[in-house]
């Protein structure tokens, strides 16, 4: 039998609309730059050619979820896609409560003013920013017990999402059980290069958590790309659904705050969903007075209902390879060239390191910040820094937070980008790297007080 070539992958979908993209010059860009202070999140979306900064909101929904759009019940209470959505979460995430949120910070900041007490610890499997701020003002602190292996860029363990839980024993040890709210466990770890945890991770963490009666709440925001590097990684899943994966990783907590503007394909939209009724309930309370009442949390009927779709979608086989395909695929060919990145290669980005990138450039002088306005500078490119300036401060001390991985985060929405515009991004990261010993680093010239990266400013050096 002749052998069979290698075939071409291809998007497993067509393109039915479209929005003209851009095209700027090295000089435009460099006074939009200056403009933006050297921050991405600070330039305008008309002035980006290829947009990287973030998967979050930025999908494309399907043809089936804007017919959703038009099936919106906009009633103030008991919303008939509200009662959709909660059919979904329990068919796909198996848990039993649903109160949805404007987005996933919103299910973060309920359950960090129900679950956590001043002098409360949270340890977690690597901060992220938003949750680790909501713990903060709720007067918790926040602990890592990842693995070490997460901090190391190079290493090549298949799940760097993983908690130590020898690491999580010795704070029990120390602090006591009843001063731990919650153990945060987040699925493809967005500050480790979207890495994943592995179900037999979980299921050991289940069983020490239940000996020390201590909850257990997954940050469910990527699950779906957790699920999927399950099967392709760990022993005993290959046979398995993503479906059947999820809802197994599910299995082992107690409730999970979700973003529903990644995984879940929408443009806005989150949810909390737990187990426990009488967290329910007081949930249920303080959603009216945050976000809305407990039947639209914040949400139109019609984003509820594209939510709901976009579960069912989000757990397709042929959408979610070519999803985590895509971020392989850019992947792979920077690493074919000599670009240092973290590897194994995740699920949602692609993570440059940039204190390899950049060795020349001192932390302080911010070097991940430096080279996401590069590839700015270069292409019209915008991706995002993950590094010293996402990390802040020490709320006690006021020093910088200093991460052992300075990162930036090449973001690819899901469904938006084309093979064409992914080959686009490698030669702009290529021609940075030709130049980088010329590039120089940055000083802040103005600091907010949370959340510093969204709106710091900054200056050449």
């Amino acid at each position: 039998m002749p052998k069979l070539e290698k075939r071409s992958w291809a998007e497993p979908f067509k393109i039915k609309v479209v929005e003209p993209l851009h095209m700027t010059t090295r000089p435009y860009r460099e006074h939009a730059l200056l403009e933006a202070g050297y921050n991405t999140f600070l330039l305008r979306s008309r002035d980006v050619y290829i947009d990287l900064l973030t998967d979050s909101g930025t999908n494309a929904m399907s043809d089936n979820q804007w017919a959703g759009l038009m099936m919106g019940d906009e009633a103030y209470a008991g919303s008939e896609n509200f009662y959709h959505l909660e059919e979904k979460v329990r068919e796909y995430y198996g848990y039993r409560y649903l109160v949805p949120t404007h987005q996933g910070r919103g299910a973060e900041h309920l359950l960090s003013r129900i679950l956590i007490k001043p002098g409360d610890f949270v340890p977690g499997n690597m901060y992220f920013t938003t949750t680790r701020l909501h713990q903060e003002l709720a007067g918790g602190t926040f602990v890592d017990v990842i693995v070490d292996e997460a901090h190391d860029p190079e290493s090549l363990h298949p799940f760097k999402g993983n908690i130590d839980l020898h690491k999580l024993e010795s704070l029990i040890e120390r602090v006591g059980a009843d001063r731990i709210s919650y153990v945060s466990a987040a699925a493809t770890v967005n500050m480790a290069g979207g890495q994943p945890i592995a179900m037999q991770n979980l299921r050991e963490l289940r069983a020490l958590t239940k000996k020390h009666h201590i909850r257990v709440v997954l940050d469910a925001t990527r699950a779906v790309e957790n699920a999927w590097f399950i099967r392709q990684r760990e022993p005993g899943f290959a046979s398995h659904s993503v479906a059947q994966i999820l809802h197994e990783m599910c299995s082992y907590t107690d409730a999970c705050t979700m973003s529903g503007k990644k995984d879940l394909l929408v443009n806005i939209g989150g949810f909390l969903a737990l187990n426990d009724e009488d967290i329910f309930e007081e949930a249920r309370n303080l959603v009216v007075v945050y976000e809305g009442l407990h039947t639209y949390g914040g949400l139109a009927g019609r984003d509820l209902e594209a939510m709901a779709r976009g579960i069912d979608e989000a757990v397709q086989e042929d959408h979610i390879r070519a999803r985590v395909g895509q971020v392989e695929y850019v992947g792979q060919r920077l690493l074919s060239i000599g670009i240092p990145i973290v590897q194994p290669i995740g699920g949602h980005a692609v993570f440059l390191d940039a204190r390899r990138f950049l060795p020349h450039i001192p932390q302080i002088e911010f070097p991940a910040q430096t080279l996401a306005a590069e590839l700015y500078l270069e292409s019209g490119i915008r991706t995002m820094e993950r590094g010293i300036v996402s990390a802040g401060r020490d709320p006690e001390t006021g020093e910088h937070h200093v991460p052992k991985l300075e990162l930036v985060r090449l973001t690819f929405p899901r469904r938006v980008y084309t093979q064409a515009h992914c080959d686009v991004v490698t030669e702009a990261v290529e021609a940075v790297y030709d130049r980088r010993t010329q590039v120089r680093g940055l000083r802040m010239t103005y600091e907010p007080k949370y959340l510093r990266f969204f709106q710091t400013r900054f200056e050449r050096l």
